[in-house]
């Protein structure tokens, strides 16, 4: 390994934007132009490095967009600390649950189509979730079995209210676990994805259809039922309706084998600083670049790019269009970034809408922000956000698993609005 100091000396600089190639469709901007401070900007930089300096982060790329151009991308620390490969503005990531919100659009883009109806029982497209069970735990220990009260709809998977969670913290884990289906890593699976989804119908889930929020594999259902509605394999239906008219080119959900060194190395935050990650299936990039190929996870599977994520954000604030290609209707997102949660409990200062957190109150929730932002993030550290009242975009990508005590995302949110400045 290198010494750290020869690795400090190798940091990379704030990218020239002319020189981008890969955000050329996106325009950019100097950050002035769109009401953003060089010199405030520069503190996010500095604070980023800072967390290189310190062995808390290997690396990442964070992203700023207003107003539809790009005003900030810097591509800082390293891509895999033990080659020295150093972090580029193209380095791809698993941004796992980020993958949500792209299989959201793909339901709403299906529903434009007549092909299905967002209200419908997700049994109409797929049977074996006609009738489902409910794990209800007694008193004193165990749980019995009961009939869900309802059919759970496809909006119940849009919201996480749909019962199932990840079969690991609910009353009937030990039959989750029997079944070999627990967490949300599946790209190590050795079968389609609608085989392992038709094997979740039979097991109970946590809660009553419509009852809680829980978090879970319902964007995994949703894909398989986006399959089963389309008539097409999900990876063939996303990359011909979403990725390739957004100019998505380095968004897969297997990475292809001659881009498979731009994929960035999973760390693990420890007692002792940065290890790489076991357990996730990230050592030597794991089953992204070497495993079966077979399972395209809607709920966690896609690898991509700040610039791809960033495009398909901007699709969304700009109403379901970009560049002349319009992937939604504007009433469509408008559905997707309200609040459908009602008096189901969630976070404060938030609702839930279709594939991600809608703010409601910035107050309650008591961090920057607006009212109308909404957003999300992934299992490996990374997260995004789209504030419509500010015409902002954010992406920040980061492969660290688990994270430990880095407080990166809240000084990320609170530098980027710092340096709005109009």
């Amino acid at each position: 390994m290198r010494t750290r100091t020869a690795r400090l000396l190798l940091l990379p600089v704030l990218i020239a934007f002319t020189s981008l190639v890969h955000a050329a469709s996106l325009e950019t901007a100097v950050p002035e132009d769109v009401g953003l401070s060089s010199q405030r900007l520069e503190r996010l930089t500095e604070q980023l490095n800072r967390y290189v300096e310190k062995g808390e982060l290997a690396g990442g790329v964070a992203l700023v967009a207003r107003r539809g151009r790009i005003a900030y991308l810097e591509a800082f620390g390293w891509r895999d600390i033990e080659t020295g490969a150093p972090m580029t503005a193209d380095t791809m990531f698993r941004i796992a649950s980020q993958t949500k919100a792209i299989v959201s659009v793909a339901a709403m883009i299906l529903q434009e189509e007549g092909a299905l109806v967002i209200t419908n029982p997700v049994g109409d497209y797929l049977p074996a979730f006609r009738e489902t069970t409910v794990a209800v735990p007694r008193e004193g220990g165990g749980y019995d079995i009961v009939p869900a009260r309802r059919p759970i709809t496809i909006r119940d998977l849009l919201t996480h209210t749909s019962g199932f969670g990840y079969g690991m913290g609910g009353p009937a884990a030990d039959r989750w676990a029997a079944a070999g289906i627990q967490g949300w890593y599946f790209a190590d699976r050795d079968e389609p994805i609608g085989v392992t989804v038709e094997r979740m119908a039979s097991l109970p889930a946590d809660a009553q259809p419509g009852e809680r929020w829980i978090y879970g594999y319902n964007t995994d259902i949703l894909g398989a039922l986006v399959e089963r509605a389309s008539g097409q394999p999900l990876d063939v239906f996303l990359t011909e309706r979403i990725f390739e008219p957004l100019g998505m080119h380095d968004t897969h959900f297997y990475v292809p084998r001659e881009k498979r060194n731009r994929l960035a190395t999973v760390y693990s935050a420890g007692e002792n600083g940065l290890t790489p990650a076991v357990g996730t299936g990230a050592i030597g990039q794991g089953a992204y670049v070497d495993g079966p190929r077979k399972s395209f996870s809607g709920g966690a599977g896609l690898v991509s790019t700040a610039t791809d994520y960033a495009r398909f954000l901007q699709m969304l604030l700009n109403g379901g269009e970009l560049d002349g290609e319009r992937i939604l209707s504007r009433k469509s997102v408008e559905l997707m970034t309200v609040n459908h949660l009602g008096d189901i409990p969630f976070r404060p200062g938030e609702g839930f809408g279709l594939g991600f957190y809608i703010v409601e109150d910035v107050g309650a929730r008591g961090v920057p922000g607006s009212v109308g932002e909404f957003g999300w993030g992934g299992a490996y550290h990374s997260t995004y956000w789209v504030d419509p009242a500010e015409e902002l975009v954010v992406v920040y990508l980061a492969q660290l698993l688990p994270a430990g005590n880095i407080d990166d995302h809240s000084k990320l949110r609170t530098l980027v609005y710092q340096a709005i400045v109009d």
